[in-house]
């Protein structure tokens, strides 16, 4: 009898060891879906920018919340959207970041003024660091991922404000756009002769609006170089049909072909000034990418507190086509830096 009730005991101290438990974890899965003054619009929010031209919004969606670790996600394009960038959402829920998709001002989810002196680096800076104080993050949590023109933006960022980041991520994109023209020559030539040849003809009467142009770009580049995946994520394609392409062309060009002369970003070189950047700063490169994943290691080693990470399957959209590495990289250099490890 005496056995009995020692052992009807034990099974009660566990049971109420499990309930613990469970009331610990339903508190904490409360506490990362707690938006606050966002949660009628499920974390979305349109945050004001001041610029020099006027006060605009732009569109914000935050997941989780975790005063630790706050995660801005920088699109490319220009004036790509948030969307092909959804792909984080499974991945970061799970490890518990608090993290943030933005369209970035002329973007789709965001207000597009018209005004074209607003397409230059120092204002999208100026914004990113509005957007900053807005989500109330500071040096002790905010992190900063930026992927193509999002790790141009990314890298200036961290040059002007890098007193108020914990960790930096440029995800597929050279520290320079002249050589990173010079190394979409050197892919450019991968293709068949004919078919550069008639790429290259479009490009010379600057008939970039023909269909042809796409036709040929589509399989022997972009499915090569942008996303190796053989049917393309809805979010991608999404993505692509809400680029704003008068701002995209007027700073990069018609394509993903390298960039055009004229283009407002065809001088922009910074990899002199990597040495300057001290916040942990993850390079991420891609066997198949459009950016040199060579160049992508060396920047890694100017920074002060470098760190690379090579997908052996990507492209430029690397989170994508080679996801497992991808993110188990990303998510390994954040834990790593709230760690204090780097």
């Amino acid at each position: 009898m005496r056995i009995f009730i020692l052992l009807l005991s034990i099974a009660m101290f566990i049971v109420s060891c499990k309930q613990k438990e469970t009331a610990s974890a339903v508190v904490s899965t409360a506490d990362y879906f707690n938006y606050k003054d966002s949660v009628e619009a499920g974390g979305v929010k349109m945050i004001p920018i001041t610029t020099p031209v006027g006060n605009f919004k732009v569109w914000t969606k935050r997941f989780g919340t975790n005063p630790k670790i706050k995660v801005l996600l920088l699109h490319g394009g220009p004036a790509m959207t948030h969307e092909y960038m959804e792909c984080f959402e499974t991945f970061f829920q799970r490890e518990g970041f608090e993290f943030y998709e933005y369209d970035q001002l002329g973007s789709y989810y965001s207000d597009q003024p018209t005004d074209k002196s607003l397409w230059n680096i120092d204002r999208f800076v100026d914004e990113v660091e509005q957007v900053r104080k807005a989500i109330n993050a500071d040096k002790d949590n905010f992190y900063v991922l930026g992927n193509s023109w999002g790790g141009i933006l990314a890298m200036e960022y961290a040059l002007k404000y890098q007193k108020n980041l914990k960790g930096l991520l440029v995800a597929n994109m050279m520290a320079s756009a002249p050589e990173y023209v010079k190394y979409a020559e050197v892919l450019a030539k991968q293709m068949k002769p004919e078919v550069l040849a008639e790429v290259r003809a479009i490009e010379a009467k600057k008939d970039y609006a023909n269909p042809r142009y796409t036709e040929l770009l589509f399989p022997n580049y972009y499915a090569q170089h942008i996303c190796r995946l053989p049917e393309w994520p809805d979010a991608l394609n999404r993505s692509l049909k809400h680029v704003n392409s008068s701002v995209y062309t007027l700073m990069q060009g018609p394509s993903e072909l390298g960039m055009s002369a004229d283009a407002r970003l065809a001088k922009w070189d910074i990899k002199n000034r990597l040495h300057e950047i001290a916040t942990p700063t993850l390079m991420i490169g891609a066997k198949y990418d459009t950016m040199d994943p060579k160049a992508m290691e060396e920047q890694s080693k100017l920074v002060q507190k470098g760190s690379y990470l090579y997908c052996p399957n990507g492209s430029h959209l690397a989170m994508w086509d080679d996801q497992k590495v991808f993110m188990n990289g990303v998510i390994k250099f954040i834990k790593d830096v709230d760690s204090g490890k780097l």
